[in-house]
């Protein structure tokens, strides 16, 4: 088992920044490649960006040059770290942890930007 606990979340102007962080328990931090998901009103949930065991970031398109993922493994925290915020990034975002035994979630923290 798996625990995510999500944070930073909150609202944020146009162009602003925030940083996301997620704290994970219950398996070995370092084995587990996580990610971050966001979901949007009336919208499928979606990859934002991912980080193998290793530390070898993912993005997609939207975010490439915005959005930064990175890992502690010695605080067993996954960070996303936003910038260049838009309207259009308004969702609830969420941790994701992939292990041998499956994929876990964290429960989730809102971003809101405003225009």
């Amino acid at each position: 088992q798996v625990q995510l606990v999500e944070s930073g979340g909150g609202l944020v102007q146009a162009g602003g920044s925030l940083r996301l962080s997620c704290a994970a328990s219950g398996r070995i931090f370092s084995t587990m490649a996580m990610g971050w998901y966001r979901q949007a009103p009336g919208k499928q949930r979606e990859l934002v960006a991912s980080i193998t065991s290793g530390g070898r970031p993912t993005y997609v398109d939207f975010v490439k040059g915005r959005f930064t993922i990175s890992r502690d493994n010695a605080k067993n925290t996954v960070y996303l770290q936003m910038t260049s915020l838009k309207p259009e990034d308004t969702a609830v975002y969420y941790c994701v942890a992939e292990t041998a035994y499956g994929r876990y979630w964290g429960q989730g923290t809102q971003v809101t930007v405003s225009s």
